[in-house]
């Protein structure tokens, strides 16, 4: 396998090829293989012309497991890299780098498969036409799977004897492919269903396909589906008599008790493969953190459960100590893959997370002492009671076909604190004491064992995602942490500002590259951003605004909305295409229709265009919104399919909260503010007015409208534009949102 320290001298390295100039470490982990790659570029395709050659695409990122096997099995393979060289042009792409190509050739795949995944394999003609493809395959043919070598062969011969057959065939996948975007809205259903009638078709569909036992959608593997479970907050808060909050809070609960939830230190492993949660894909990316945030935050607004700000507060602690850039940007994840012991020269999946019992007994009972007072309980047994540590080991057969974690234990919690204090003859607050300090010890040891790859690249799109999910953290008043969540969101706002924005160009950058930031500007072809990136930094921008109060973020957000739509929107159709126009060698420009492990940019992008609108007073921008909620209208069932896009649906057909405070600055002033920022309300707009220099750009409010009462800070509260009567007392302006907006968990635990 290759080294996770590509940056290393090629000095000792029998081969080196192209990638080695590359910045994405995910392409610098592939520099030594003996295979001729190329990245993604001109260069690659003009030989593949002239040489009459198929181009073999390998599409991957660096945390990827299986990325990894195929390249250990074949792309080190001198044999297999001689077929490869011979007979094709290789070009490898970091999917998370160029994510315009990995789209539009996961849709092929998708088309041709019906189903996709990393790595991807795909067969292109020389004019980027793709003819066949799949995902992993194995280096010899076995389990019913060609090998890598006879579809290389086969490919060889069939391009040789008739060339274009395969061509043909690759271009009317891409006329086809074209056709779906350009044609979309004009497929129009037997009858279109309204809002409302979206609305209840989604509520039905999740409460159908929800798992009552273990939360998240019925079966296995399980994916935390973020979106899924933001809109039915918002769902909830639209109908509260639907029930459709148990579904969410189960999902969060089981999700944090679960194996899939760092218990040791915090953060989020990427999905579970079982349906329990129990054991995951041991990788962690930036994209779910910042969407976890998100939504244990709303979990927490929503009920006030203390379970949910801890776990927020944990992915916090998480990507502050092992994901983020000194400056203040966060790289991408962490891989699955890891070594054993310093000794090993294999990794395997989960080596960093896993524990036998002998483990955790030998080194909880020589630390007795820092459990302080806890009486004749041993906290060895109340560790691993809680835990669910087995001598034996935890992990089911059938959740490790690999054999790597054999006699191993994943932490999972299958009761609660007060259950284990029942059975260990003890109380509440000893387990939660035990369990604070075990996890303490294990984390300061495991800190010790050979760390899982760091991918060092910083996406700007995955940045946006931290920025709004400790945006919304640090909205919640009783946070104990709240200063340290704005201050990481104002450090961040100011790192994507120095580093990811090209102020010549005046366009986000997709990603700049661990300690070199500055080098992702002044590289000959700078990989500027998608519309992900522009989408998602701007719902960063307004939810860092509605933490803060930093108008400069929002002017920001504005201007990048500005920009996004000269460089992505479609005047003849609606909506956003992914890349821009004239991208060099993508030859369809997609519109994403589908909310999956990220929101897609037009779903972001309709809730940032109904919010900037409200805060500047744009018609352009709700008519842009209006126009992408046509263009997606016909997709089915559109809010499973788009359920980030159904929440926005929802703002423009019942409309948005606004808040606005007038008076100096002060904490009288900053109470008002708080007492509404601190509930769940995804269409809040804050206008904050100095009663002495009234500010008059946001809504274009003035004091004409809005002024103090009897000298003292006055908040109004409005939905829909109507406002109900003034408040000055913070306590009363909670006590009239509570009813609505705060919700009894207990109820739904009963």
């Amino acid at each position: 396998m290759s080294s996770n320290s590509p940056s290393g001298s090629s000095g000792d390295q029998k081969h080196t090829n192209r990638l080695i100039n590359e910045k994405s470490p995910y392409l610098l982990q592939h520099a030594h293989n003996p295979v001729d790659w190329y990245p993604w570029c001109q260069e690659a395709i003009d030989r593949a012309k002239a040489e009459n050659k198929l181009i073999f695409l390998s599409v991957g990122y660096s945390t990827c497991h299986w990325c990894h096997v195929m390249e250990k099995e074949s792309f080190e393979n001198e044999e297999v890299a001689k077929i490869m060289n011979e007979n094709f042009i290789n070009v490898k792409v970091d999917r998370e780098e160029r994510p315009d190509i990995d789209k539009l050739y996961m849709t092929f795949i998708l088309l041709i498969n019906g189903s996709g995944g990393w790595p991807m394999s795909v067969w292109l003609t020389p004019d980027l036409a793709p003819v066949t493809g799949g995902t992993y395959f194995p280096p010899k043919d076995r389990w019913g799977m060609p090998g890598f070598s006879t579809i290389l062969l086969k490919l060889k011969n069939k391009w040789l004897t008739d060339s274009e057959d395969l061509a043909s065939t690759g271009r009317s996948i891409i006329d086809a492919i074209q056709k779906n975007v350009e044609e979309r809205h004009k497929e129009e259903p037997e009858r279109a269903l309204t809002a409302e009638e979206k609305f209840k078709q989604s509520n039905a569909i999740y409460k159908r396909n929800f798992d009552p036992v273990w939360g998240g959608s019925l079966g296995a593997p399980k994916f935390p589906e973020v979106s899924k479970l933001n809109l039915m907050f918002h769902s909830h808060i639209r109908d509260p008599a639907g029930k459709i909050l148990g579904v969410v809070l189960n999902t969060l609960d089981k999700m944090a008790a679960g194996g899939i939830h760092d218990h040791v230190f915090g953060g989020f492993a990427r999905y579970s493969v079982d349906k329990k949660w129990h054991v995951p894909h041991f990788e962690k990316m930036l994209y779910d953190q910042g969407q976890l945030l998100m939504a244990y935050s709303n979990g927490y607004k929503t009920t006030k459960k203390q379970l949910y700000l801890d776990v927020a507060d944990s992915i916090f602690n998480y990507i502050c100590k092992d994901l983020q850039h000194p400056a203040g940007g966060f790289y991408s994840g962490e891989d699955a893959d890891s070594l054993p012991t310093w000794e090993s020269s294999d990794k395997i999946e989960g080596a960093f997370y896993a524990w036998t019992y002998a483990e955790v007994r030998d080194l909880l009972k020589p630390n007795l002492d820092k459990f302080g007072d806890i009486g004749e309980v041993d906290p060895v047994d109340v560790y691993t009671e809680h835990y669910n540590i087995q001598e034996t080991g935890n992990v089911e057969p059938s959740s490790d076909p690999h054999g790597h974690l054999l006699g191993k234990n994943i932490l999972i919690v299958y009761g609660s604190v007060g259950e284990t204090a029942d059975k260990c003859k003890t109380s509440s607050e000893v387990v939660s004491g035990i369990v604070k300090v075990g996890n303490a010890i294990l984390h300061e040891v495991r800190d010790k064992r050979p760390r899982p790859h760091l991918d060092t690249k910083i996406i700007c799109a995955w940045n946006g995602l931290i920025l709004s999910g400790l945006s919304q953290l640090a909205c919640i008043k009783d946070a104990p942490n709240r200063e340290k969540y704005l201050q990481a969101a104002t450090s961040l706002v100011s790192f994507i500002r120095e580093n990811l924005f090209d102020m010549k160009a005046r366009k986000l950058l997709r990603s700049c590259y661990g300690d070199d930031t500055e080098k992702a500007k002044s590289l000959e072809h700078p990989i500027y951003g998608f519309i992900d990136d522009y989408a998602f930094l701007i719902k960063g921008l307004t939810d860092y605004y509605r933490a803060s109060l930093d108008k400069s973020a929002l002017w920001w957000g504005k201007e990048l909305q500005e920009i996004q739509d000269q460089l992505f929107w479609d005047q003849v159709n609606g909506a956003y295409f992914y890349s821009e126009a004239n991208s060099s060698n993508v030859v369809v420009r997609l519109k994403e229709d589908h909310d999956g492990a990220e929101p897609c940019g037009n779903s972001v992008s309709v809730h940032n265009l109904l919010l900037l609108g409200d805060y500047f007073e744009s018609e352009s921008f709700h008519d842009k919104a209006k126009k992408i909620l046509n263009y997606f209208s016909n997709v089915t069932p559109f809010g499973y399919v788009l359920p980030e896009m159904m929440s926005a649906m929802l703002l423009d057909c019942h409309g948005r909260d606004m808040l606005v405070v007038v008076g100096p600055d002060g904490p009288r002033t900053d109470n008002l503010i708080d007492a509404v920022r601190d509930f769940y309300m995804p269409g809040l707009t804050i206008v904050r007015l100095n009663s002495v220099t009234p500010d008059q750009h946001l809504a274009g409010k003035t004091l004409k409208s809005f002024r103090m009462l009897q000298d003292a800070p006055t908040a109004y509260f409005c939905h829909n534009k109507v406002c109900q009567m003034p408040v000055t007392d913070p306590a009363r302006l909670t006590e009239d949102l509570i009813p609505k907006h705060i919700f009894d968990y207990t109820e739904y635990e009963n």
